[in-house]
């Protein structure tokens, strides 16, 4: 019986062959719109042959949903939520919530601008948008059962979430800094005061 040969740096290159082409399909997208990039532009882009994205990330969509995926690993949610269970008043925690979503969201702009793009012309929009709100809104849920267990809230889980969600969501940022040019600071100071009005009403 032979063991599997494996290759320390065979293994490194792979990994950056990899991170190579993530990040030229992640300018590519950003630069021209998920809808007119082709695997022959990001293997162009990334310095291999197109043989070469399709073996390392799959096809187009499939390089998509990779950079979807490390973006949301990045995110550091489960500090978000930790942060909130060390407050000791609603208007405290919201406070820590509208900041740390907008790190989030702040740090992952020009994906989430490429998610944006991308769902009216992906193969399945439907699917990538569960892939890209899934864990935001199940790390609002838990946020949301932090606040219910201290005694912050009246309302159940699922309505806070959808409050959570409405204030802190990606639309919400997106509106306020991209679409009506308010800064960061400006937004994350508005939107918690708009949940401290909601959750206090």
């Amino acid at each position: 019986m032979t063991r599997p040969y494996h290759s320390p740096r065979r293994a490194r290159d792979a990994a950056e062959t990899r991170r190579d082409i993530l990040r030229a399909a992640t300018d590519l997208f950003s630069a021209n719109g998920y809808a007119r990039v082709t695997v022959a532009d990001i293997a162009k882009e990334a310095g291999v042959a197109p043989q070469t994205v399709y073996a390392s990330t799959g096809g187009k969509s499939d390089v998509l949903h990779r950079i979807i995926g490390e973006s949301i690993e990045k995110t550091d949610s489960a500090t978000v939520v930790e942060a909130v269970r060390r407050t000791g008043d609603l208007a405290e925690a919201v406070a820590m919530v509208a900041h740390g979503t907008r790190l989030g969201n702040e740090n992952s702009q020009q994906v989430i601008e490429i998610l944006f793009a991308a769902l009216p012309v992906h193969e399945d929009g439907e699917l990538l948008w569960r892939q890209s709100t899934t864990p935001y809104r199940q790390a609002l849920t838990s946020i949301a059962e932090t606040l219910r267990d201290k005694g912050f809230l009246a309302a159940d889980v699922s309505h806070a979430t959808d409050v959570l969600w409405f204030c802190f969501g990606f639309n919400a940022w997106r509106t306020l800094v991209k679409e009506c040019g308010w800064t960061w600071d400006e937004s994350e100071r508005w939107l918690a005061k708009q949940a401290i009005t909601i959750f206090g009403g």
